[in-house]
């Protein structure tokens, strides 16, 4: 899956980045390299759902798929 960021410098120093097709998104670096690392830990983040708290009441399964 590929998915468009939007990359801004900060003016305090350092990047930021919102990922708009996820709302709410956005992560912050001191350098390029570390905004790229927090991107990727900040998608993961906002993708990830506890299944936990699924309603799997009405026979609902739970998987797991790669895109």
């Amino acid at each position: 899956m590929k998915i468009k960021v939007v990359v801004h410098r900060a003016e305090e120093g350092g990047y930021w980045a919102e990922v708009p097709a996820i709302p709410g998104c956005a992560t912050q670096g001191e350098t390029f390299a570390e905004l790229l690392e927090n991107l990727y830990e900040a998608v993961e983040a906002c993708l990830s759902v506890d299944v936990a708290d699924a309603d799997l009441a009405a026979g609902g399964t739970v998987m797991e798929i790669a895109v």
